[in-house]
């Protein structure tokens, strides 16, 4: 009985080889085809129920929101453009006043300097020229009494060689004051 059983179970395992080398992948087996069509119809309409139901809202109100978001922010680009642009025309306005009111005090500056100038070579002019005359006097006085001195030291001089000589010096005073005189 042992060797039937054996036999038996031998026989039908080679049997269930047999049948499956011969029937190949299951998918490609003909009878089972109507039962796969089946389950793929029901897979499509439930993937196709998910994702028209809750996946395609989701995105599609992610893209609207991202629409929004992206219009609300180039808006409010052009809107910092246009107060940037107005900032620059003031800020270049501000900045040419700052010019010409540098280039107003820069010439007011130079006409009180050119002024202060005028004023101050005037004056030292004017203190040069009273020094000149200042100076002219006193060169007048030493000359006026040099000649007085010289006048003296050639009068006692002439003199002197007139007496060592031996003649009178009487006239001696009268003839050197008429020489000096030219």
């Amino acid at each position: 009985m042992a060797t039937e059983t054996h036999d038996a179970a031998h026989a039908a395992a080679e049997a269930g080889h047999a049948a499956a080398e011969s029937a190949g992948m299951p998918q490609l087996d003909f009878s089972t085809f109507p039962n796969q069509i089946f389950w793929l119809v029901v897979t499509l309409v439930v993937i196709y129920l998910i994702l028209s139901r809750v996946a395609l809202p989701r995105i599609g109100g992610i893209l609207a929101e991202r629409k929004g978001a992206i219009t609300s922010d180039l808006t409010a680009a052009e809107e910092l453009k246009a107060k940037a642009e107005e900032a620059e025309k003031a800020y270049q306005k501000a900045l040419a006043d700052a010019r010409a009111e540098a280039q107003r005090i820069a010439a007011e500056t130079r006409a009180e300097i050119q002024a202060e100038l005028h004023a101050a070579m005037e004056q030292a002019d004017a203190q040069i020229a009273a020094k000149a005359a200042e100076s002219e006097k006193a060169i007048a006085e030493i000359r006026a009494s040099a000649l007085e001195s010289i006048e003296a030291v050639a009068t006692d001089t002439a003199a002197e060689l007139v007496a060592a000589l031996g003649g009178k010096p009487d006239g001696v005073a009268d003839a050197v004051a008429a020489r000096m005189k030219g």
